[in-house]
């Protein structure tokens, strides 16, 4: 697929991109090299090759899930005007 110049205007308009007149045809081989590109990889035969979530199929080091500070809750809520059963309390906003 190739663009000609009043593709890449019409494109511009809708980007709302102020192209200078000298700027639309270097503009217009850019994006025809991009889309160019596009379509060398379209035309890759992938058939039989499975999706890769890394390329280097590493895993990710995790560190251990254990408690490292301790519950602080009551401290934290002293200071709150309203609490109740652990939670705060605040005035309802919406009716």
């Amino acid at each position: 697929m190739a663009l000609d110049r009043s593709d890449v205007e019409k494109i511009a308009h809708l980007a709302r991109l102020g192209l200078e007149e000298a700027d639309v045809q270097r503009t217009t081989e850019t994006l025809n090299t991009i889309l160019g590109l596009v379509d060398q990889m379209q035309a890759v035969n992938t058939d039989g090759i499975e999706p890769l979530a890394h390329p280097l199929e590493t895993t990710q080091r995790l560190r251990a899930d254990l408690v490292t500070e301790e519950n602080q809750r009551d401290a934290y809520q002293a200071v709150a005007p309203a609490v109740e059963n652990g939670l705060y309390l605040v005035p309802k906003v919406i009716e």
